[in-house]
């Protein structure tokens, strides 16, 4: 058996293209764009690439997208003023703060001042709550990103043991409640379990999540299940490059699921692709309309 190769990049351009699709529809119809406003702070680089490939994703699909930048000085007081004022400005309909911050700025703060239906990555705490409760909100985008390849090969999920190898709040817990909601029947596995292995045998829906590079191997997974690796992990190499690694050891595993993603490849393009469904939803809410049924 070899297993199908889910392919995110592709995946994530259909996202794509139903998000410029109804960006285009809602600016027809409201005569405003959607806004997604990007806060960095400081100046890390990793982060500064980041914010600069969120922006430019927003732009080609549509939404209309700054970014603004606060030097590493910035005190908290004036970075949860930034963010207070993007809540109350009617033409920004998604707010993201690039993190991490400088040590000196609790996230939490952060969190706990972002507009919950402003909060495109779906980290405040209410956000969490919403899910938790199954209430409508936005959804940390990674998770939602891996739902929907996961069901992309398997439309209905009733009844299936799954398994989420790590419980962060990024993207762990709330793999968890989405899987639950699907009424699959749900382990959350993490560094102090016990016969990892045995739990992770188990799963006909496998999401590894837990920055291990290849940890999970080949006799661990059940034979046809779905295998979802959000790991990204660079190792460095003999040759003094290095190369990224999932959670998953890709060749060891692929003879035995039946359906897995790639890293690169996988769940990066629709964690991005999610960011910008989201940011539509975000702005239909605002709005007080219903998003397209596609999207």
């Amino acid at each position: 058996m070899t297993a199908q190769i889910i392919d995110g990049k592709e995946f994530a351009g259909a996202v794509r293209a139903r998000v410029f699709k109804a960006a285009t529809e809602f600016k027809q119809r409201h005569g405003v764009p959607i806004g997604l406003t990007v806060v960095l702070v400081g100046d890390d680089p990793a982060s500064e690439i980041y914010v600069r490939l969120k922006v430019a994703d927003a732009k080609e699909v549509g939404i209309e997208s700054r970014d603004i930048k606060l030097p590493a000085t910035a005190t908290q007081s004036e970075v949860l003023d930034v963010v207070r004022k993007l809540n109350q400005d009617p033409a920004v309909h998604g707010i993201l703060v690039q993190f991490p911050v400088p040590a000196h700025i609790r996230q939490e703060a952060i969190l706990d001042t972002l507009a919950p239906d402003k909060d495109v990555d779906g980290l405040t705490t209410l956000s969490a709550g919403r899910l938790a409760s199954g209430r409508p909100g936005l959804v940390s985008c990674t998770p939602q990103g891996c739902l929907m390849l996961i069901k992309s090969v398997r439309p209905k999920l009733d009844g299936l043991s799954a398994v989420v190898i790590g419980r962060s709040q990024l993207v762990g817990k709330p793999m968890a409640q989405l899987l639950l909601q699907e009424n699959c029947t749900v382990t959350i596995a993490h560094s102090k379990t016990r016969d990892l292995a045995a739990v992770v045998r188990t799963a006909d829906v496998l999401v590894a999540a837990v920055g291990r590079s290849e940890m999970v191997k080949g006799d661990w997974v059940k034979p046809g299940a779905i295998v979802i690796d959000v790991g990204m992990n660079r190792v460095d190499q003999p040759n003094g490059k290095s190369k990224l690694f999932g959670d998953v050891a890709y060749n060891e595993v692929l003879p035995h699921a039946g359906a897995i993603t790639k890293v690169p490849g996988g769940v990066g393009p629709m964690t991005r692709a999610c960011l910008l469904r989201n940011t539509v939803l975000a702005a239909c809410a605002q709005m007080g309309v219903s998003p397209p049924a596609e999207l």
